[in-house]
């Protein structure tokens, strides 16, 4: 008996050896020293990268969208069956998230305030997001290489990125068209139009396709992420395309027609509408959304440019 004790004790003890993980985040050090099974999810995206590794956290913040269980469809298949706990997206649901006695928490998108981080790190291990980025503007490889990094995938993180990198390079090199065109990533909000600034991702994803996002936009953004202004100010979005964030039946019923029909771009269908799951998948911005966004958004790119 004494031997099955003492192999099992080793067993233990090289499984602890075989997992160490040490990661740097904008408030101070994440330290794992055996694999993290119950993984709990704060950041507003940083479930899909989870999924990505075959880990199914034990609960998900749940964003929008009504997805099942938070999860949109190019991430449904890596959820499986699992039925994770969701987390309201308004506040961070400490005694919840307490209950599921988590191993790790992950929050990288969550853009955590120093209290909320110290409130999770004495629940369980939390990784917060870098210090090196502003808040909302974490880019996708970063993200990515973080989490596989603390879930102990760092070699298969690497693996995806340089994957999808190369990806991304083949379909700007399918569409030279692109290369040096204006475009603007447009919204309403509250009836305001406006338009996300080039550090924003979904602005920076069709920056990697070669278009460009016009220097006023992100001087009248400053150190936002995006620019709001009038509608008498929509000539700001006469761009080669327009991406609008919506459906175009909610932008025309947020638009007062008068100004957007007199607008260069709308007289030259230059118009894309991405709908709800395009523009969940843009807004997402992950290694398994982007994958959806090439499929589905790019053609649609190329036959707004195209067209006269």
């Amino acid at each position: 008996m004494k031997w099955i004790v003492g192999l099992i004790a080793l067993c233990l003890s090289i499984n602890a050896l075989a997992f160490s993980v040490t990661l740097t985040h904008q408030y101070g050090t994440l330290s794992i020293d055996k694999k993290p099974l119950k993984v709990v999810s704060v950041g507003q995206v940083d479930h899909d990268d989870i999924l990505s590794f075959g880990v199914k956290p034990i609960a998900i913040r749940d964003w929008y969208g009504n997805q099942p269980y938070g999860v949109w469809p190019w991430a449904q298949s890596a959820l499986g069956d699992a039925k994770p706990v969701l987390l309201d997206p308004r506040i961070i649901d400490y005694e919840t998230i307490a209950a599921l006695k988590p191993d790790l928490i992950i929050g990288v998108s969550a853009a955590l305030d120093e209290k909320e981080y110290q409130k999770l790190n004495s629940i369980a291990p939390t990784l917060a997001g870098p210090s090196d980025y502003e808040k909302w503007t974490i880019p996708w490889d970063v993200r990515h290489l973080m989490i596989g990094k603390a879930l102990g995938f760092e070699a298969v993180a690497k693996q995806h990125v340089t994957s999808l990198q190369q990806k991304l390079q083949e379909v700007k090199s399918q569409h030279p068209e692109f290369e040096g065109k204006t475009a603007a990533v447009a919204f309403y909000y509250n009836k305001q139009p406006g338009a996300y600034a080039s550090k924003d991702l979904r602005s920076q994803f069709l920056m990697s396709l070669g278009f460009i996002i016009p220097e006023e936009i992100d001087q009248i953004a400053g150190d936002a992420f995006y620019a709001s202004f009038s509608e008498e100010r929509l000539d700001l979005l006469n761009n080669d395309i327009v991406v609008w964030l919506a459906s175009e039946e909610a932008v025309e019923s947020a638009s007062t027609a008068i100004f957007r029909e007199r607008m260069s771009f709308y007289k030259d269908h230059k118009e894309y509408f991405t709908g709800d799951l395009v523009g969940g998948a843009f807004s997402f911005f992950s290694y398994l959304s982007i994958q959806y966004l090439i499929d589905e958004m790019v053609p649609e790119l190329a036959k707004v440019t195209a067209s006269d």
